[in-house]
């Protein structure tokens, strides 16, 4: 007698599929369940996100203890490096796109090729970051409107503006690992890279042990080591043979016709999230002219938000490797599928932490300041910010899609025109004009999100970006 197959309950097969992801077992993503499919890319990539977030949260911790300043001269310092962070991004898109492309297309060549090209377009940008932030970060400060106790701590910002080019790298290499679809590295090399900072934080900043004692200064030099120790790891990873791409010596040899569809893809990708990136400094440049303690309370609200923010972060990035593969491989209808199930379970999981961050806001805060104004003010923000979640777990995933599928100049056109022509007067108008002080801003930034997801839902049913040609 022939056996009789079992199918396997429903909780046991998605934790089968989790086990799965977690060793990164080669998938085809251009083949069989779409639900499978984005829960093996989704869950290490949330996992990464996780371990970022949560090293962001720690950090703010510690240097929580040094003060409202200390704050403040990380939160000022970040808003900066969200623009070197967009340069970085746009190249991730940039790679992340075409090496999808390729890998859905059966041309794992291609693909190394790609990945070639986008190492030395980030060899050039990281030389050109480094240089003009180490050598400038005080004079950036003043220019965020920063006092002078912040000024005072501006070592941390030359420390970690100089080093944004290892940043750059991990940006890179994991772009690179999640279009081929290999989602388990990323997700390890991160880990990897934010154990050592979250090992080495509180040792530099308090002088623990045998280490000096440099303050929030010490908080740059971890997170600059343990990216760095990262980006070689994940170096390590991508020139190691047996994996779905290799890159090789000739893989970095110049190739116009690839490095002008990367520069394409990765300027206007860049351009996209330095609109994102400035929004966020001009909200600080806003919110500085209420205080450090004020500035320091959404600060931490923000690094927060970065943690709940996680499974966008995951979801999007896995809808943009299963749109890219998938359009490779000629399967738009697949495309457009798995962008609507990665939205919809984007949003049933930050709906429920919307909620949590209502019911806890004041709890969570207060992990992080106990200064009354910093706290109320870091709570009333995540009260507001929370209502719009629902909205932005569609924006997040969408617009991932738009750049998975090559289309980068549509988010960038949405975010210019929600973030800069929308977000930001309004945010001066409430916060100034109508005197509702900070929690104008808080209002601006729910609203503007909100939007952003509406116009970027309704561009993407127009499905141009299935013809877009890489």
């Amino acid at each position: 007698m022939s056996e009789i197959s079992i199918p396997k309950p429903a909780a046991q097969r998605f934790w089968s599929t989790v086990g799965e992801a977690l060793r990164g077992a080669h998938h085809d993503y251009t083949q069989g369940s779409i639900p499978r499919a984005i829960v093996l890319l989704a869950v290490p990539m949330v996992l990464e996100m996780a371990l970022e977030s949560v090293f962001a949260v720690v950090d703010a911790f510690w240097v929580g203890k040094l003060g409202p300043s200390a704050l403040s001269t990380v939160g000022l310092t970040e808003s900066m490096l969200t623009i070197m962070y967009a340069v970085d991004m746009g190249l991730g898109m940039g790679a992340t796109a075409l090496v999808a492309r390729r890998i859905g297309e059966r041309d794992p060549e291609g693909a190394a090729e790609s990945a070639g090209q986008a190492v030395i377009l980030g060899i050039i940008a990281s030389i050109l970051l480094g240089l003009v932030g180490g050598i400038f970060g005080p004079q950036l400060l003043a220019l965020m409107g920063a006092d002078q106790s912040v000024i005072a701590q501006a070592s941390y910002a030359r420390v970690m503006l100089g080093g944004s080019g290892c940043i750059l790298f991990l940006f890179l290499f994991n772009a690179i690992f999640r279009g081929v679809g290999d989602a388990a590295i990323a997700m390890r090399v991160l880990w990897f890279a934010n154990i050592i900072n979250l090992a080495l934080d509180p040792c530099l900043i308090f002088g623990l042990g045998p280490f000096p004692r440099l303050g929030v200064t010490g908080a740059a030099v971890a997170t600059t080591i343990g990216r760095t120790c990262g980006a070689l790891f994940a170096l390590s990873r991508l020139i190691r043979p047996g994996h779905r791409i290799t890159l090789r010596w000739r893989h970095l040899r110049l190739k116009p016709d690839i490095m002008n569809r990367l520069f394409r893809l990765s300027g206007s990708g860049a351009f996209q999230a330095l609109i994102g990136s400035a929004s966020y400094v001009g909200l600080m440049r806003i919110m500085s002219q209420f205080g450090s303690e004020r500035l320091a309370g959404f600060v931490v609200s923000i690094r927060i938000l970065i943690f709940a923010l996680l499974p966008s972060w995951g979801l999007g990035n896995a809808s943009a490797t299963m749109v890219g593969q998938a359009l490779g491989a000629r399967q738009p209808d697949r495309a457009e599928k798995a962008v609507w199930l990665a939205a919809g379970y984007d949003c049933a999981v930050l709906s429920l932490v919307g909620l949590l961050f209502g019911l806890f806001a004041h709890p969570l805060v207060s992990l992080f300041t106990q200064d009354p104004i910093s706290l109320e003010t870091g709570a009333t923000s995540l009260r507001i910010m929370a209502l719009g979640f629902p909205l932005y777990a569609y924006g997040m995933t969408v617009t991932q899609s738009f750049n998975g599928a090559g289309d980068t100049w549509t988010p960038t056109m949405i975010n210019f025109g929600v973030l800069w022509a929308f977000e930001i007067p309004l945010a001066y108008f409430l916060a100034v004009t109508a005197k509702l002080g900070p929690t104008g801003v808080f209002i601006a930034l729910t609203t503007a999100f909100s939007m952003l997801a509406v116009v970027s839902i309704l561009l993407f049913r127009r499905g141009r970006w299935k013809a877009v040609a890489l």
